[in-house]
């Protein structure tokens, strides 16, 4: 099988028994395809800095832009925090920001109904605070001026700011149990 115009033969088999690569982890497992690969981080027009939304660690990020887009977004071997290294949360983060099947729109489905409807979000954002409006004045505790009526359990992809505003706005309100779930 191999060619006769004295180049390398076509098979990587046989350009490992030719150049003697046993684990065929040298040039003998190249092929012209896997010469022609390059990272997509090659072409970006410029490279941001940035920190991992997630938790409090504050691990360093490289969000790498081509015509205003993100490409990808990598741990940052340059941060003393994290040293390049992100967990899986943030290694995700690059799907978080630019995933197409994320919900575009407010979606509703009315007390037992089978249907979801769409919603515009000025709307669904006015009935949730009439809800919770009404969830706390009709359970207000005013000897210890708190609700017991509601509850928060922070989402995993929360950043340490909203989850601080989302905390102050819950104890204002009156609530008690206030929580973030944070663990990946």
């Amino acid at each position: 099988m191999a060619p006769s115009n004295g180049s390398s033969p076509r098979w990587p088999i046989l350009r490992q028994v030719q150049t003697g690569d046993v684990f065929g982890l040298g040039t003998s497992a190249a092929s012209a395809r896997t010469q022609s690969l390059e990272a997509r981080t090659t072409r970006a027009d410029r490279v941001v800095g940035s920190i991992c939304p997630y938790c409090a660690v504050g691990c360093g990020q490289l969000v790498y832009v081509r015509d205003e887009r993100i490409i990808n977004i990598e741990g940052d071997p340059a941060s003393p925090i994290s040293q390049g290294c992100l967990c899986p949360k943030g290694a995700a983060s690059f799907q978080l920001v630019t995933a197409t099947h994320r919900p575009q729109r407010v979606l509703y489905r009315r007390p037992f109904g089978t249907e979801w409807e769409t919603l515009p979000l000025d709307r669904a954002m006015d009935m949730l605070a009439e809800r919770v409006k009404k969830a706390r004045d009709e359970n207000w505790e005013e000897e210890t001026h708190r609700t017991m009526s509601m509850a928060h359990l922070g989402g995993a992809t929360l950043d340490n700011e909203e989850n601080y505003l989302i905390k102050k706005l819950f104890t204002a309100l009156g609530m008690v149990q206030i929580e973030n779930q944070a663990r990946i």
